[in-house]
C-alpha cells in the first residue's frame, strides 16, 4: 500500500519504556528504536544500560534511567528525560512488572502491596506524568498532539487467576486505567490501548512449556513488540480503548462485556423472595465456569504451551 512504510515510521520521535532491562520490555525497546524512536529505556537494574548500549551498537538512541517505577515521581524523570535527551514525548510503553504468586489465603500484605505498587501504581505514575506533559504540549500548539500509550495488561484479569489474587487484580485495574487514559486524553490527540501478551519471559518462565514448533517461538517477545510498534505508529491513529491479546501469529481484539440477562421486580420493587423466584431458577445447572470469567478466550491457545488456567 502506497505510504504505509512511512506510516509506521517513528523518525523524530521519542518513547519511554518501563522494565525495559530484559524480557518483554527489551524486546520492545529495541523495535521502538528500530523504528526510529529515541527511547527512554526505565528498570531497576544494570539491564538498563545494557540494552542502551545495544540499541546505540544497531545505530540507535537511547537513554537509560534508572529506578524503581512504583515511586510516583519516576513518572516525572521519565517524561522528563524524554524531553531533554530526545526533544518530546510521543510513546510510553508501561510494561514493569513483578509477580509474587500465592492463593488468597496464603497472600501475605508484602506480596500484595508489591504487585500492586510495581505494575498499577508504576502504570498511573507515568501515565499521569505523561497526561500532564501532553495537556500542556496540546495548550501550547492549540490543537492535538501526537500522544501513544500501551499499557501492559493480562489475560489473568479475564480469568481471575486462582494463584494470582494479587496480579488479576493489578491487571484488572490496568485495564479500566487504559479506558480512562483513552477517554480523558483523547482530545489532546492521545490514544491509549492495552495488551494482554504471551511471552516467553523470566516472569512467565513457569506458565509456558517448550515450543514444539521447533521455529520463531510462538511465544517470542518480538513477536509481542512488533505489535507494540504498530500501536506506537501514526498507523494506529483510529485505535484507542482497545484490549488486544498478542501472541505467536495472532492478535485477537476483545469486546467489551455485554448484559447476558436482565432481571426485572413485577411490580418495580424487588423483594428477596421475589428474587428467589426470578434469579434460583436461572442459575440452576449453571457450570463452575460460567461466570464473568471469560474463560472462552483460553481457546485462543493452539499451542499446547500455555497453562493459562492455574
Amino acid at each position: 500500500m502506497p505510504g504505509m512504510s512511512e506510516s509506521i515510521d517513528l523518525d523524530g520521535r521519542a518513547a519511554v519504556v518501563t522494565g525495559a532491562g530484559a524480557g518483554l520490555g527489551r524486546a520492545e525497546a529495541l523495535a521502538l528504536a528500530a523504528a526510529g524512536a529515541g527511547v527512554v529505556v526505565n528498570d531497576i537494574g544494570d539491564g538498563a544500560h545494557e540494552v542502551v548500549a545495544e540499541i546505540e551498537a544497531a545505530g540507535g538512541r537511547a537513554v537509560a534511567v534508572t529506578g524503581d517505577i512504583g515511586d510516583w515521581s519516576m513518572g516525572d524523570t521519565l517524561v522528563g528525560a524524554a524531553v531533554a535527551n530526545f526533544g518530546s514525548l510521543d510513546v510510553v510503553v508501561n510494561n514493569a512488572g513483578v509477580i509474587r504468586d500465592t492463593m488468597l489465603f496464603n497472600l501475605t500484605e508484602a506480596q500484595w502491596d508489591d504487585v500492586i505498587r510495581t505494575h498499577l501504581k508504576g502504570h498511573a505514575g507515568l501515565s499521569r506524568a505523561a497526561a500532564v506533559h501532553w495537556r500542556n504540549a496540546s495548550k501550547a500548539a492549540g490543537g492535538p498532539v501526537y500522544g501513544r500509550v500501551v499499557n501492559t495488561s493480562s489475560e489473568a484479569f479475564l480469568f481471575g487467576s486462582a494463584g494470582q489474587p494479587n496480579y488479576s487484580a493489578a491487571k484488572a485495574g490496568i485495564t479500566a486505567l487504559t479506558l480512562s487514559t483513552a477517554q480523558g486524553l483523547s482530545r489532546y490527540g492521545v490514544r491509549a490501548n492495552a495488551i494482554c501478551p504471551r511471552a516467553r519471559t523470566a516472569m512467565t518462565g513457569h506458565v509456558f512449556g517448550d515450543d514444539p514448533s521447533g521455529g520463531l517461538d510462538a511465544l517470542a517477545p518480538e513477536r509481542v513488540a512488533e505489535f507494540v510498534r504498530y500501536l506506537a505508529s501514526p498507523a494506529a491513529e483510529n485505535i484507542t480503548g482497545q484490549v488486544f491479546v498478542v501472541y505467536g501469529g495472532m492478535v485477537a481484539l476483545l469486546a467489551p462485556a455485554t448484559v447476558e440477562h436482565k432481571f426485572e421486580a413485577a411490580d418495580g420493587v424487588f423483594t428477596a423472595a421475589e428474587f428467589a423466584q426470578q434469579v434460583t431458577p436461572y442459575f440452576a445447572g449453571r457450570g463452575p465456569y460460567q461466570n464473568f470469567a471469560a474463560y472462552s478466550i483460553a481457546q485462543l491457545d493452539t499451542t499446547g504451551i500455555a497453562n493459562l488456567q492455574q
